[in-house]
């Protein structure tokens, strides 16, 4: 959890002891809960308010990440089959992948070129 090892949880929490004592742990505790539980509350609440605006004014949330979901999709089950079709009889043929990855770059390059004109890096 958070890269901090056993040991070190050890430590954090004996010096957190010396610093607060006992009877005050459950009550910083119950307050850290309470504060992530209102966070949490807040941030469902954004969510839907954008959700509902958005719908508000015509556009469907679904249909504006459906595309990148179905894309999301075909690149897992096109993985899964390369990888099914490993065998040492068929080993994977390394110079195919990267010229179908740089392919794949470039076609999805001119689709953002022909949606918003050429990209832009800012220095």
């Amino acid at each position: 959890m958070f890269g901090i090892g056993g040991g070190e949880m050890i430590f954090i929490i004996f010096i957190a002891l010396m610093l607060f004592g006992s009877d005050k742990i459950p009550e910083i505790a119950r307050t850290l809960g309470k504060a992530m539980a209102q966070l949490k509350h807040a941030t469902n609440d954004i969510k839907s308010e954008i959700t509902k605006s958005a719908e508000a004014n015509g556009f469907d949330v679904n249909s504006l990440t459906g595309g990148v979901n179905k894309e999301i999709e075909s690149v897992k089950q096109n993985f899964t089959k390369m990888m099914t079709d490993n065998t040492p009889e068929n080993p994977i043929n390394i110079k195919d992948i990267t010229s179908d990855i740089t392919t794949e770059i470039t076609k999805a390059k001119e689709t953002l070129d022909g949606l918003s004109g050429p990209i832009k890096r800012q220095l």
